[in-house]
C-alpha cells in the first residue's frame, strides 16, 4: 500500500467513524435496541459509498475487509460509553455529520477520478458519496432527509468538488486540493449552524386549489 492509499484509507476510516457515530447517536435518541443502531451507524458510514461503487463498476469498498465493520462497532461502542454526552448534545451530531461529509466527498471525487471518469462525474461521485448514506439513514428512522431541506446540505458537496476542481485547474498538489475541498464542505455546514445560512424554499401555498379539487372530486 502505497502513501496515497493509505492516506485515502484513514480518510475512509475517520469518516465512517464520523458518520457511524453521527448515525448511531439519531438511533439511540429514537430508542432503537444495540442491533437497529448498529445497523443505521453502518448504513449511514457505507451507504454513499456502496452506491459510487456500484456506480464506478468497482469492488464494493466494505466487502474488502471487515474493517469498516469492526470500526462501527467501536463507534457503537463509544456512544454506549459517552452516551450523556454524544446524545444529549445536538451540535456533536451536527460536528460528526460535517467532518463524515467532507471526508467521504474527498474520498469519492479520488475514487471517481483514479476510475478515469471526468472531474464534472467526480463532482457528483463525491456529492453521492458524502450525503446518500444520511439519506438512507433518515428514511430508516422516519425522518425528512436532511438532503432535501433547506439547509446547505448537498450544496456543500458540491461547493467542496467544485473548489477541488479549481485548484486542480492551477495545479495544485493533491493534497491541498484534498485540504481544501474538505474545509470547504465544514465551513459551509458550520455556516449554516453559526449564522442560519439556508437556501431558498419552494413555497406554493394550494390550499385553494386543493379545496376545489377536493370538492371537484366529490361531485364525481
Amino acid at each position: 500500500m502505497n502513501i496515497d492509499t493509505l492516506f485515502l484509507f484513514i480518510i475512509e476510516i475517520v469518516g465512517t467513524i464520523a458518520f457511524a457515530i453521527s448515525g448511531i447517536r439519531l438511533a439511540a435518541v429514537k430508542h432503537f435496541d444495540l442491533f437497529g443502531a448498529y445497523t443505521i451507524g453502518l448504513v449511514t458510514a457505507i451507504g454513499g459509498g456502496t452506491l459510487r461503487d456500484l456506480l464506478l463498476d468497482i469492488p464494493v469498498f466494505w466487502l474488502q475487509t471487515p474493517v469498516y465493520l469492526a470500526v462501527t462497532g467501536i463507534s457503537l461502542l463509544t456512544v454506549i460509553i459517552f452516551r450523556k454526552v454524544l446524545v444529549s448534545h445536538n451540535r456533536l451530531l451536527f460536528i460528526f455529520d460535517a467532518i463524515g461529509l467532507a471526508l467521504f466527498v474527498v474520498i469519492g471525487i479520488q475514487k471517481t477520478l483514479a476510475s478515469g471518469y471526468p472531474m464534472w462525474g467526480a463532482i457528483v461521485m463525491g456529492t453521492i458519496t458524502g450525503s446518500f448514506g444520511g439519506v438512507v439513514r433518515d428514511i430508516l428512522i422516519n425522518e425528512e432527509p436532511l438532503f432535501f431541506r433547506k439547509d446547505i446540505y448537498a450544496t456543500a458537496c458540491l461547493a467542496g468538488g467544485v473548489v477541488y476542481w479549481l485548484i486542480d485547474l492551477f495545479g495544485g498538489s493533491t493534497v491541498f486540493q484534498q485540504a481544501a475541498c474538505g474545509v470547504t464542505v465544514i465551513g459551509l455546514r458550520f455556516c449554516v449552524l453559526l449564522f442560519d445560512w439556508s437556501l431558498p424554499v419552494l413555497k406554493y401555498d394550494g390550499s385553494e386549489n386543493s379545496e376545489d379539487l377536493s370538492a371537484s372530486d366529490k361531485k364525481k
